[in-house]
């Protein structure tokens, strides 16, 4: 009986633990604080997940297994291997941001927000989306999938007595479930023609499928690939992006559009590349066309909101997240044409790890802004220059980036490597409609930039900046701005290692 006891690697699922385990603290200890002192909850998550970032440092040296399949060394649940440790490091560190921002908007909600469950439930949905790219089995990418979700629902709708946070928490609740729920149907199709839920099993052995059982694999792969579709935002799975980010408070928004979206993406990767290559005659063509279609709904979308100044400027960030949302499927769908797959999906993890560091630099900015003006519209911003001089030089260069324009290489830098995974892979037509929304976006990005330094109407109100927010600020530009001197970085440090 002892052979079949498994040992487990404790270092290499550290990271997720560490943060469900301060997660559990935080709910525990909220019992006990009194309302004066529950600010202390806000700064021991930060600290919680600053510790599980740094525990990403010991398994650098090399690949790392748990929860292995007895007999088959090689077949595990849970795989820390280069490309878990970068989508680790996005997921954590986006987190943190996330806290930063929510430290400022916590103690300026006047009790809106129940500061112990907010932080519990941020910190259980950060561990899930840990937990994510190191599944190596459907199961527990359902499962890691869910724990990443469930507890975003609540964020989105955590605002007391705010019908739009509930409703936007309804919409998002119902449309994921439902695209959970089609994805296990996938995954139970998958289930019985492999016999196996380990994705290197289910690779081996779907290519033998029996001929009668060749269309229920089929059907199997593409039901699998409709719930990280939807966390993905793709269309026509995006419906829920607009509502859900201005119903939820700020810093949740944020999360949602660079945490949610690594979750998504890491999921897509592991069952296209890892369990499904053999099927990329099913889904390269899918994911190519949800590209093009993506970016396209995306961009047009976002110059609908800027066209109308009374929108809020969240909902314009929520439409261009849809847009990148198409750019960054576009070198996955590349790898199911190109003979090095392996360089293509690094080209999608960093072109992740950009977006994740400018997009939560001008979701600080925006935190920033609505602290004088709730309503966040774009016409607020006019003047921004006036009244917060870095503030607004900080958002105009992540703009920049956004759009890929100098000085913002890194988001230039980015664009030209997902550009070329997809001419490398024979896709020209995808390039050419990248390369038409690339100049879409141009003018929405640019009409937002110039509108920082106009002059302002009537008397420019100074920002004051609480000091978690100028942290979350000055992070992202630093970022941003040493990526930009050395974008060659970003590339290297998003080789996968997934082949």
């Amino acid at each position: 009986m002892s052979s079949l006891v498994q040992s487990v690697d404790w270092l290499a699922i550290a990271p997720p633990t560490l943060a469900a385990v301060v997660g559990l603290f935080v709910l525990v200890a909220d019992l006990f604080i009194g309302e004066a002192k529950k600010a202390v909850l806000g700064w021991v998550s930060v600290a919680g997940l600053a510790a599980s970032a740094l525990m990403l440092l010991p398994i650098l040296d090399g690949d790392r297994a748990t929860f292995c399949l007895t007999g088959h060394a090689n077949v595990c649940s849970y795989t820390a291997d280069r490309f878990t440790l970068v989508i680790q490091f996005l997921v954590l560190g986006g987190a943190l941001l996330t806290a930063l921002l929510t430290v400022t908007a916590l103690k300026d909600a006047n009790r809106e927000l129940p500061e112990g469950e907010f932080w519990f439930l941020l910190l259980s949905s950060a561990a899930g989306a840990a937990l994510l790219p190191a599944s190596r089995d459907l199961a527990t990418l359902i499962v890691a999938l869910e724990v990443a979700s469930l507890p975003a629902f609540a964020l989105v709708g955590i605002r007391r007595g705010d019908k739009k946070s509930s409703e936007a928490a309804l919409k998002f609740f119902l449309s994921s479930v439902t695209a959970t729920a089609v994805s296990l149907m996938g995954v139970s199709f998958v289930y019985a023609t492999t016999g196996t839920l380990y994705l290197t099993q289910v690779a081996d052995k779907i290519q033998h499928v029996d001929g009668q059982f060749h269309m229920l694999a089929q059907t199997g792969v593409v039901l699998t690939l409709v719930g990280f579709a939807f966390k993905t935002a793709a269309v026509p799975f995006h419906f829920w992006v607009p509502d859900t980010y201005v119903g939820a408070p700020l810093p949740v928004a944020a999360y949602l559009s660079v945490v949610g979206k690594a979750v998504g993406f890491s999921g897509l990767i592991l069952v296209t590349v890892v369990a499904f290559p053999s099927y990329a005659d099913v889904w390269g063509p899918a994911l190519a066309a949800l590209a093009a279609l993506t970016m396209t709904v995306g961009n047009v979308g976002a110059l609908r909101q800027q066209a109308t100044r009374a929108y809020s400027a969240v909902r314009l960030l929520a439409w261009s997240s849809v847009g990148q949302a198409g750019y960054l499927l576009v070198p996955i769908a590349a790898a199911a044409y190109s003979k090095d797959a392996e360089k293509a999906i690094g080209s999608t993890v960093a072109y992740a790890l950009m977006y994740a560091v400018v997009n939560l630099g001008a979701f600080a900015v925006a935190a920033l802004v609505a602290r004088r003006s709730p309503l966040n519209r774009i016409s607020d911003y006019r003047g921004l220059y006036a009244a917060s001089p870095l503030s607004a030089l900080v958002l105009g260069f992540f703009l920049l980036c956004l759009a890929g324009l100098p000085p913002g290489i890194i988001g230039l830098f980015a664009k030209v490597t997902v550009f070329s995974a997809a001419v490398d892979a024979g896709l020209g037509w995808l390039a050419v409609v990248m390369a038409v929304n690339v100049v879409i976006a141009l003018f929405y990005y640019l009409q937002w930039t110039t509108l920082l330094f106009r002059a302002p109407e009537g008397e420019p109100g100074k920002h004051r900046v609480p000091a978690p927010l100028t942290a979350a600020i000055a992070l992202t530009a630093v970022l941003g701005i040493a990526l930009s001197g050395a974008p060659q970085l970003v590339l290297r440090f998003s080789a996968t290692g997934l082949f």
